[in-house]
């Protein structure tokens, strides 16, 4: 590259990630050789609990000298009060590093408990970006699902009212060490599976995308992210005990999530966060909702870009670029139907009579949609709910 012609970038991401199969249950062992810390804080949720895919990390811990306090108390779209309770006891227990330990929401939490145990900043001050001041205990982050990223990301979202959710983005979100252990992710349910696999492909396609803050990095990441993950979804749909499609997955998501940290998501996400704020339709399901119509309103601006991922998809072609963008787009939706994942949102007990209170609801995302290739109206926002219906 000539000099002078790459446009200047930023790329952050934990510290380290360590990926094998079957890593929890040495969590102890591997803590030990990490942190001089042996009070540890697991933020989960009951249901993982109550599964007992916890159990042998705890008596990993506990082998290894660890003293072990679990907070399950974490559920979907978490409002402030679970995070604040979380805190109090992570203080009262004297942890000093917290381990969050589940889905996206679990580790949303426990990037801002570990924060905030050691801070005296009240929550209200830290939404936005760059708003947290000082530092953090030790972070360790293990998801259960191939879906968020949310291991990778520096980004806390909170329910915030009824129905409306803000974001904590600072660099003290990212964790220390990052855990990949597949075998985790097997015992996740078909519609479970689909739906967070089709949220990591979102965040690959959107930061791929992204009109501020794209880079090659991201663009590497991205690409690979989505390779893995459209070549591994069905099979792991199909069989959830795949270990070949289950650890491809786990990584595809963790790559997506690296790539959309840095290039930041778009119309989709836009338009998904209403759904979980109305309706509590989990976050993956409703990104997986609302791809296939952004995906064709943006193919005509994104052609070029759509042409390069379905290059990185599909057999070679001679077509042109739109040719070419359209095969992407297709290729997308046969991913989705094959997958399972429910496509309509009055599948979801969406009504129709909610689409224009949802389409308003999704201008107040302009976080997310200046990232867009195309610039999405109320109108727009209305039309592609109505598509999606």
């Amino acid at each position: 590259m000539a000099e002078g012609k790459m446009t200047p970038f930023t790329f952050n991401t934990p510290g380290s990630m360590l990926v094998e199969w079957g890593a929890a249950a040495r969590l102890g062992e591997i803590l030990a050789g990490w942190f001089p810390a042996r009070s540890a804080f697991i933020v989960t949720d009951k249901g993982l609990n109550q599964a007992g895919v916890l159990a042998p990390a705890l008596t990993s811990l506990k082998a290894a000298g660890f003293t072990v306090t679990v907070f399950d108390d974490v559920v979907a779209d978490p409002p402030e009060s679970v995070l604040l309770t979380c805190v109090d006891k992570a203080r009262a227990a004297g942890s000093d590093v917290v381990i969050g330990l589940g889905g996206g929401s679990s580790m949303d939490i426990a990037k801002l408990a570990a924060v905030l145990v050691t801070s005296d900043q009240p929550l209200k001050e830290l939404y936005g970006i760059g708003k947290v001041t000082g530092g953090r205990l030790p972070l360790v982050q293990i998801p259960t699902t191939a879906g968020t990223g949310s291991e990778v990301t520096n980004i806390t979202i909170l329910t915030t009212g009824e129905t409306t959710k803000m974001g904590v983005v600072a660099d003290q979100l990212y964790a220390d060490k990052v855990i990949l252990d597949a075998e985790l992710t097997v015992g996740l349910p078909p519609l479970h599976t689909a739906a967070t696999g089709i949220d990591a492909m979102v965040h690959a396609i959107e930061a791929y995308t992204s009109r501020h803050k794209k880079n090659p990095v991201s663009d590497v990441l991205a690409r690979a992210a989505l390779r893995l993950l459209s070549d591994n979804l069905v099979a792991a749909c199909e069989d959830g005990s795949n270990r070949d499609a289950r650890e491809a997955m786990l990584l595809g998501a963790n790559l997506a999530g690296q790539a959309f940290a840095n290039a930041p998501v778009a119309a989709v996400h836009a338009l998904a966060y209403p759904l979980g704020g109305h309706y509590h339709i989990p976050h993956g399901l409703s990104n997986a909702l609302m791809l296939g119509p952004v995906l064709r309103f943006n193919a005509t601006a994104a052609a070029p870009l759509y042409a390069e991922l379905a290059d990185a998809l599909l057999p070679p072609s001679e077509e042109g670029t739109q040719a070419r963008a359209t095969a992407f787009v297709d290729h997308m939706l046969t991913l989705m139907d094959r997958s399972g994942a429910p496509r309509q949102l009055r599948a979801v007990k969406v009504t129709e009579e909610s689409l224009p209170m949802l389409a308003s609801d999704a201008m107040l995302q302009q976080r997310l949609l200046v990232n867009n290739p195309v610039e999405v109206t109320e109108a727009d926002a209305l039309r592609l709910y109505q598509e999606a219906f």
